[in-house]
């Protein structure tokens, strides 16, 4: 079932992906304000509870409609459920739009038009960015944007979806990042986070991760150029702020030979605003040291793309061989 849940939902995604503005992004943050409000005393048991209230709770409920439909309805339905809620969790459409735009302004040679989509996908001032900075910033942000929608989201919901527990993995990791940054400390909402709640969240993002980011950092070394690709992974990935996104940057500087690296871009306003327009906002990957590789240039852009794609065919086919096992098992 993950393999077929999948493909619908990444044709679906691709034929007419999820609004900006939705009621289930919507219903979401309305959730994590609810709990926090109501939840976060500043004690770390109190963070521990809101937290599981948060990220724990919506997951659970996945799962029960899951079971229920398989129990007393069947595996169509199921299926059809499966799809749905990969349809709101996972997805490129999400985030694609603002590398394609800048992608397309640099081709035809309007370094003003790429910064101005730069500010305006990040909130960020890239007023004074050279043109091979505004590709090294947009690959950055891509890839741990495809890593976070895409792969990060595959490899919960595959694990959690062989154990019988259908989609609540794609749930439980969108939500876990999500309040990551939602009760981070640069959000600015009407009820701030705990500095406790901050820090667990931010732990706990950083362990359910842990996992996901070394997988995608390892299939872009399969389909990219492997022995830099590890290469990167093993020496470089600390020069990255992050542990995590420092592994899946690392590891895409050497699969397309790029230097990545080094000065962060600096909001324009507050985080808060940034969370406020959809559960898909970016990550904020702060100053770094370089990687070894050449000047980003347009041309490594569509080498991401290529990447990145070619990933997604990995897993694929690796689904569909476990699902023919299962099968003919």
């Amino acid at each position: 079932m993950s393999f077929f849940a999948i493909l619908f939902a990444l044709l679906l995604e691709q034929a007419r992906p999820l609004a900006r503005s939705n009621p289930i992004h919507a219903g979401l943050r309305a959730w994590a304000l609810s709990v926090n409000r109501n939840f976060d005393a500043g004690t770390p048991a109190h963070a521990w509870v809101a937290w599981c209230l948060g990220v724990l709770v919506p997951p659970l409920a996945v799962l029960l409609v899951h079971w229920a439909l398989l129990r007393w309805v069947g595996w169509p339905l199921a299926l059809a459920w499966n799809v749905a809620v990969l349809y709101i969790t996972l997805g490129f459409r999400q985030f694609s739009h603002h590398f394609t735009g800048i992608r397309d302004a640099l081709e035809e040679g309007d370094a003003a038009g790429a910064r101005a989509r730069l500010a305006q996908w990040k909130q960020v001032d890239a007023s004074e960015l050279p043109r091979s900075e505004i590709v090294r910033h947009v690959i950055e942000y891509s890839v741990i944007a495809a890593h976070r929608h895409v792969f990060g989201v595959l490899a919960w919901y595959s694990v959690l979806a062989a154990l019988g527990l259908g989609p609540a993995g794609a749930v439980l990791y969108r939500l876990a990042e999500f309040v990551s940054r939602y009760w981070g400390p640069r959000t600015a909402t009407a009820h701030p986070a705990s500095a406790a709640l901050q820090r667990i969240a931010a732990e706990a993002w950083t362990a359910i991760d842990w996992l996901p980011a070394r997988l995608t950092a390892l299939c872009f070394a399969v389909v990219g150029s492997f022995e830099e690709a590890i290469e990167g992974w093993r020496f470089h990935a600390q020069r990255f702020p992050s542990d995590n996104d420092g592994v899946v940057l690392a590891a895409t500087a050497g699969a397309i030979n790029v230097r990545l690296g080094g000065g962060a871009l600096r909001s324009r306003r507050g985080e808060g605003e940034l969370v406020a327009h959809g559960f898909e906002a970016g990550a904020e990957l702060g100053d770094s040291d370089s990687t070894p590789g050449r000047e980003p240039q347009v041309a490594h852009l569509r080498s991401v793309v290529g990447l990145v794609w070619r990933s997604v065919v990995v897993w694929m086919l690796l689904l569909a061989l476990l699902t023919l096992a299962r099968l003919l098992g």
